[in-house]
């Protein structure tokens, strides 16, 4: 009993842990993969490109589910909800256990996996709000929310860990077993009741699907080389545009709407959603570009490619934690001086590329970067969802996580696929203005470079060209290093534009109000 004489509801410490547990596993699992591409190419026999595409595809199908996602938690109920999201992601897992083709990721890994974070997550969010109650409630999302940010932290280096000395199939099936253990605790969880509209927008939800799913989908077919790239571009962005119109108009008619179109009203909501767009732009950049440098520019393995980007993880995770409790500026200017940190270091990276050896050239610029990161990890939540009432909240965080999964999807596709595309123009070029290399073998460059290049490390080169005389096995193999150093630091312009507009999104912060943080929006560090 409390001072006053009410019984003091205690503490479900099992369910908190099991619920940071299943955080911890969706955060986890597009480390693993990023660390291990060049692992799942050699097992699976399979491309880069592909590969890419696959993890792009899981956050795609994630964004453009998750307010669906959310309804349907509505409807059928959120602990139904969070148990078959859960069963999603250990689908998943297991076929990543014993897949033996790319086909058979992106069908059980990306899509029905990314169809049961966007069911998870929304639900997840509602049963802690159902199942704990005030100081409780907040500790569990502190609880949860520090999950998400060590399995940021610790991914790269755990995935790096086990692909090497293991195998990347075993991080897989840790993840089911965890899955498992949650689902065995699946008795502590109340249901939570819905009791608002429970009428679905069904053109709404096909809307967002062709709008979001257009766009990246679109930028995957180009870096596959396929055809009808800005047709399929253009429809995601005419549905994109029919979705805003979609809503307005429904809205007027008193309808039920996917999203409340007034949410976007509120300029520090709609500036704060602008702002984890291009957080998750940024990121998602960098993080698949720089593995993928590592692992085929200096044949690292899995473990060392974690080790050299652990720094930018690491202090995204150490500054995310200091500053949501110690700064007192202007939450307007973290986020300004967090989007000028990522483009610094990010940007440093550039001009470091040509001259590296080894992957701890890029400690500094990418502390930097990860600085810049924590700051924003720390501000932007709940400056987006502030202004939103607490009735309103759960709506308003589906709309910022779809955001943010759309970012990093769009920055995990765009910049790969600017990154391979850039290494086959140049190879083609370089060869193509040689004049070590005889037309023939131009020509034989040229095919090879379509089939196997963009896998293709100095070692594999060598023996592919070990017939050729000296002079020209060493001319190839220059210009494949050339290439490889202009790659990628033409796709770093993704990353480093994203901060660049996230600097003059901030700015526009700035001239607004702060915000005034409420219980709601304080537990929405699942976004």
């Amino acid at each position: 009993m409390d001072s006053r004489g009410v019984a003091e509801v205690k503490f479900n410490g099992k369910l908190a842990i099991l619920l940071a547990m299943a955080m911890f596993v969706l955060v986890v699992d597009t480390s693993l993969m990023n660390v291990s591409i060049s692992a799942v190419v050699h097992d699976l026999d399979t491309t880069v490109s592909g590969v890419q595409g696959a993890i792009a595809l899981e956050a795609l199908v994630s964004a453009a589910f998750i307010l669906i996602g959310g309804k349907t938690g509505d409807l059928i109920g959120r602990k139904l909800a969070y148990v078959l999201g859960l069963l999603g992601y250990a689908i998943g897992a297991i076929a990543m256990v014993f897949a033996q083709d790319l086909t058979a990721i992106i069908i059980f890994w990306a899509f029905i996996g990314g169809i049961g974070a966007s069911l998870l997550l929304p639900a997840m969010q509602s049963l802690i709000h159902g199942n704990f109650e005030g100081a409780h409630q907040k500790r569990v999302y502190a609880l949860v929310g520090a999950s998400a940010a060590i399995a940021a932290a610790v991914g790269p280096l755990l995935g790096g860990f086990i692909t090497t000395f293991l195998s990347w199939r075993v991080g897989f099936a840790l993840e089911a077993v965890i899955i498992a253990v949650v689902l065995a605790g699946i008795g502590l969880v109340k249901d939570v009741p819905y009791h608002g509209e429970r009428s679905v927008d069904y053109v709404g939800a096909l809307l967002s699907i062709v709008g979001m799913g257009g766009v990246v989908t679109g930028i995957l077919v180009w870096q596959e080389g396929g055809g009808y790239v800005g047709l399929i571009i253009g429809i995601g962005v005419v549905g994109l545009g029919l979705l805003v119109f979609w809503l307005r108009n429904r809205k007027r008619r008193g309808r039920p709407t996917l999203l409340d179109p007034a949410l976007f009203e509120s300029k520090m909501f709609r500036t704060g959603a602008s702002g984890q767009l291009l957080q998750q732009i940024a990121l998602g950049g960098t993080m698949i570009v720089l593995p993928i440098y590592l692992q085929m520019v200096f044949e690292y393995n899995a473990l060392q490619a974690g080790l050299s980007i652990a720094p930018l993880s690491l202090s995204m995770f150490v500054v995310a934690l200091l500053a949501g409790r110690g700064l007192k500026r202007r939450p307007a200017t973290i986020i300004l001086w967090g989007f000028a940190l990522v483009v610094v270091g990010v940007a440093a990276i550039v001009p470091i590329v040509p001259i590296a050896d080894s992957g701890w050239y890029l400690t500094l610029p990418l502390i930097v970067a990860g600085c810049g990161l924590g700051l924003l990890v720390s501000q932007l939540n709940n400056y987006t969802l502030s202004p939103i009432s607490d009735e309103r909240v759960s709506e308003a965080a589906g709309v910022n996580s779809a955001a943010g999964s759309f970012g990093l999807s769009f920055g995990l596709a765009f910049a790969g696929a600017i990154m391979l595309a850039t290494l086959a123009f140049t190879f083609t070029a370089s060869a193509e203005s040689s004049t070590v290399l005889s037309p023939d073998q131009q020509e034989q460059v040229a095919t090879v470079l379509e089939e196997d290049a963009e896998i293709m490390t100095n070692t594999g080169l060598e023996e592919l060209v070990a017939d050729e005389t000296p002079e020209v096995q060493e001319e190839i193999l220059r210009i494949n290093t050339d290439s490889r150093f202009i790659a990628l630091q033409i796709a770093l312009l993704v990353p480093i534009l994203a901060g660049l507009l996230g600097v003059l999104n901030a700015l526009r912060m700035r001239r607004l109000p702060d915000p005034k943080p409420t219980e709601a929006a304080e537990g929405t560090m699942l976004g």
